[in-house]
């Protein structure tokens, strides 16, 4: 065992050297380090050992879709720690150092298919700094190397990364955990034509050397490590905010985002200040995985928002709220998630109420709550219902579900309705503050809450907050909410449903939430005629909405209608958010149990997602490459 021969040799050095003063290095006294907890996800022993500084060197390699790079770390250690642990995943090891060049003993762990392989580094109180060079390996699951011809351009290779949950330590040899947070720099070499982005400080124009210089100052954790490469161009939004994307998609993304500066100012007026600098956001091809990707200064976006009349930016709202709820203060682990999404959905419709109205808040929480009813009804009593998770053993992207976003909203809700608004305005604006680049678990957030809100045993009764963190399902004093829209467009439902044509119902005006609302309701069995009725008046599968395509493929494939097969095989071939992958595959397969159809557009479309789409997908058409 490598800690065994560190452990002894630990003990020579310690005879044969003088202990270094303080000054010499990042030695500091036991008592300093703040204990951290247990993360399943993750071989570090941060109460051993930790990185305070991440230094980053890389170059990235288009033809063999790799980065070669070196990480140098500061450290805060024990006295007595003889080891530094970090997570790795399929990296190519080359060497380890000290801050003066010397070789330092280090071996790889037994791999493990979730968490990948440990890397352990021998230290004594003399190392200051730790160097790793390494190289990515090609299939690198964080990254996702684009063909020319999947870009908006057409013309160069694009590179992203997506690093939550776990991801990282695929790129980067790190301390692959939400409770482990630190500071970076970075210099990184792009081939000349193109832009290199980071969650940090950021160019705005392309350097003809190819290299570029990045800086984060604030603490962060390795989940929300990022980068970008491509053909990528800047356009301002408003003082503090902007909008990256591929030439051929600025000019229209920064009239969709628009309204971000208002949203800022708005988050900042509920819950204080911004803690960022800046808040810009990136247009990605449209394979990535996610709606959007909180990463500090810089969110990671899908074109599936451009919807062209700036209805669905209610997900810029999200990310930015995560500027407060999750970057600011973070999941402990993996299993107390809904602490940061829970929290950036009720935040979100904060934000847009301001913004947008009451109105257009009660839209988005009437469909949060039909979309968790639905994840409640199809996981029962299962443990993954519960707000507080154990995901041990299991990929803590199992664990992303409307469960820790809506029921997690729902409970901050229920909480809101029982003190009153104001006083859980000054709670949460309190607790950001408090805990701002610290880390929250769900016990600690359940003390504060009941010390600080919930003080008489009435109020603890009215919300129940251990029922809705440990039972399973939907609690029934769950809070209900009527939408005034809605209940228009449902008259409108009711009447085509009784045989009136589509043609003459009332949709001028409609929102896109409100064609949701319209679509999602419609009756589950519908013949070709209405269907075909409803697709001539109001041009469905035409849509050039995202969100109102994948809302009508849940009509069109259970009632076999033909005419959307095309747009759907199209839709799955070009879109790689998972959020739409995973209900169109489903339809199909309950359409044909064989599978056979959902399996001949997945041949097809598989190359274009990233692995976190690709690895939900194998399982449920049960994949193999072989």
């Amino acid at each position: 065992m490598l800690r065994n021969l560190l452990i002894a040799l630990a003990g020579g050095w310690l005879v044969a050297c003088t202990a270094p003063t303080p000054q010499e290095n990042e030695q500091t006294s036991d008592n300093d380090m703040m204990e951290l907890p247990v993360d399943p996800h993750s071989h570090a022993r941060p109460n051993e050992a930790r990185i305070t500084h991440l230094h980053w060197v890389a170059s990235v390699n288009f033809d063999k879709e790799v980065i070669e790079a070196t990480a140098t770390y500061d450290l805060q250690k024990k006295s007595d720690a003889v080891e530094l642990i970090l997570d790795t995943y399929d990296l190519d090891i080359h060497g380890v150092t000290d801050q003066d060049g010397n070789d330092l003993v280090w071996e790889l762990g037994e791999m493990d298919e979730i968490l990948g392989s440990s890397l352990s580094i021998g230290i004594t109180k003399g190392t200051e700094k730790v160097n790793v060079s390494y190289t990515t390996s090609p299939g690198a699951r964080a990254l996702q190397w684009l063909d020319p011809e999947q870009t908006a351009g057409k013309n160069l290779p694009f590179l992203f990364t997506q690093s939550q949950a776990i991801l990282a330590r695929t790129w980067i040899p790190v301390q692959d955990s939400p409770g482990i947070r630190y500071t970076y720099t970075a210099e990184v070499a792009v081939p000349s034509d193109m832009l290199a982005l980071m969650s940090a400080t950021n160019p705005t124009e392309k350097s003809e050397s190819g290299t570029y210089n990045f800086t984060m100052d604030q603490p962060i954790p390795a989940y929300l490590m990022a980068m970008s490469v491509g053909d990528i161009v800047f356009k301002p939004v408003g003082e503090r905010t902007g909008v990256y994307a591929e030439p051929s998609l600025v000019d229209t993304s920064a009239w969709e985002f628009g309204r971000m500066e208002d949203m800022l100012v708005a988050a900042e007026e509920l819950y204080g200040p911004y803690a960022w600098e800046r808040y810009d956001v990136i247009v990605l091809p449209p394979s990535f995985p996610f709606g959007g990707m909180e990463n500090p200064r810089l969110t990671f976006a899908t074109p599936t928002i451009l919807a062209g009349d700036r209805s669905l930016t209610a997900l810029i709202a999200h990310e930015l709220a995560h500027s407060w709820s999750g970057n600011l203060v973070t999941n402990a682990t993996w299993n107390d998630f809904w602490l940061n999404e829970g929290f950036t959905v009720y935040f979100e419709q904060r934000i847009m109420e301001a913004v947008r109205g009451r109105d257009y808040a009660e839209m988005l929480i009437s469909l949060g709550r039909q979309d968790l009813e639905g994840t409640v009804e199809e996981m029962g009593t299962s443990k993954d219902s519960h707000l507080k998770l154990d995901l041990a053993g299991r990929d803590p992207d199992e664990g992303m579900s409307d469960i820790a976003y809506e029921k997690g909203n729902f409970l901050l809700k229920t909480i809101e309705n029982a003190v009153g608004r104001e006083a859980f305005d000054e709670f949460l604006k309190s607790y950001f503050e408090r805990h701002k680049f610290q880390v929250m678990d769900t016990e600690r957030f359940i003390e504060e809450v009941n010390s600080e809100l919930l003080t008489t045993e009435e109020l603890r009764n009215e919300v129940r907050i251990e029922d809705w963190i440990y039972g399973p399902g939907l609690p029934d004093n769950a809070p209900e909410y009527v939408s005034a829209n809605f209940e228009a467009v449902d008259a409108q439902i009711d009447a085509f449903t009784y045989g009136t044509r589509a043609e003459t119902l009332g949709t001028d005006g409609w929102t896109t939430h409100e064609w949701l609302r319209f679509i999602r309701n419609l009756p589950a069995k519908m013949n070709q005629e209405q269907l075909a009725d409803l697709d001539s008046t109001f041009g469905f599968t035409a849509s050039g909405n995202n969100e109102i395509l994948a809302a009508w493929f849940q009509k069109t494939i259970p009632n076999n209608y033909a005419a959307a097969d095309e747009r759907v095989e199209r839709f799955l071939i070009e879109v790689g958010r998972r959020k739409f992958l995973t209900p169109t595959y489903k339809a199909l397969i309950e359409a044909d149990p064989s599978k056979e159809r959902a399996r001949a557009i997945y041949t097809k479309a598989r190359p274009n997602y990233h692995s976190v789409s690709r690895n939900t997908m194998d399982e449920l058409l049960d994949w193999s490459e072989s």
